[in-house]
């Protein structure tokens, strides 16, 4: 664990966030005892993202709890393959993402926890509209029947607020390919949203149907 004396393990430092030459670009190389001190900054400047984007996916704060603690883990002991002028966060990012998919496809699940904070931005999207409100009904319907990488790129860029060029780096494709996945992701939700709705329209229908029919043999 993090803050423990296990191994692997590297507490946060009192004052970490105030420590020079760490941003979200790395700027130059290290070795493992400069490594573990920007790794302790990135841990106290991320690590409730992380959670927050596993907790999403999982939706069990146990387990996000664990995969959290397993993503920096797996950041400490793969240091050196992030290099100079790489995205710091999105590089964080990617090992999460691996980590959530590796447990979804060990355990078979894809859920989703509900989102409560507010939109970013002077023109949020539809998907964030949708998104800053609790995943339940419909939309968290809609959300589990797309597939799930464009799940996990919808979640990146609509609440985790990536960029481009940083939802590329997390999924590990080019920046290209990110756009055209987000795009057929929205497309997707869109379409799982209108099938959820005529669902929903048609069980309405059913229910006000039924109820007539009871107001009929009452009568």
């Amino acid at each position: 664990m993090f803050g423990s004396s296990e191994p692997g393990g590297f507490a946060v430092a009192p004052g970490a966030r105030g420590r020079p030459g760490v941003g979200t670009v790395m700027t130059g190389t290290w070795d493992q005892d400069s490594a573990g001190a920007f790794l302790e900054t990135l841990f106290a400047r991320h690590h409730g993202e992380i959670y927050a984007y596993l907790l999403r996916m999982l939706r069990d704060p146990e387990l996000a709890a664990d995969l959290t603690q397993d993503a920096f883990v797996k950041a400490y002991r793969a240091y050196d393959t992030l290099q100079k002028g790489d995205n710091a966060r999105a590089w964080l990012y990617q090992i999460a993402h691996r980590v959530a998919l590796d447990d979804i496809r060990r355990r078979k699940i894809v859920r989703f926890l509900p989102f409560t904070g507010e939109a970013k931005g002077s023109s949020p999207s539809a998907e964030r509209l949708a998104m800053d409100v609790r995943l339940s009904g419909p939309l968290e319907r809609a959300m589990a029947r797309i597939p799930e990488r464009q799940r996990a790129a919808l979640l990146l860029a609509e609440v985790h607020d990536l960029t481009g060029l940083e939802l590329a780096a997390a999924l590990g494709i080019s920046h290209v390919a990110a756009r055209a996945l987000l795009t057929r992701a929205r497309q997707s939700l869109r379409e799982a949203l209108a099938s959820e709705k005529d669902a929903e329209s048609a069980a309405e229908a059913e229910r006000d149907a039924a109820y007539a029919r009871d107001r009929e043999l009452g009568r």
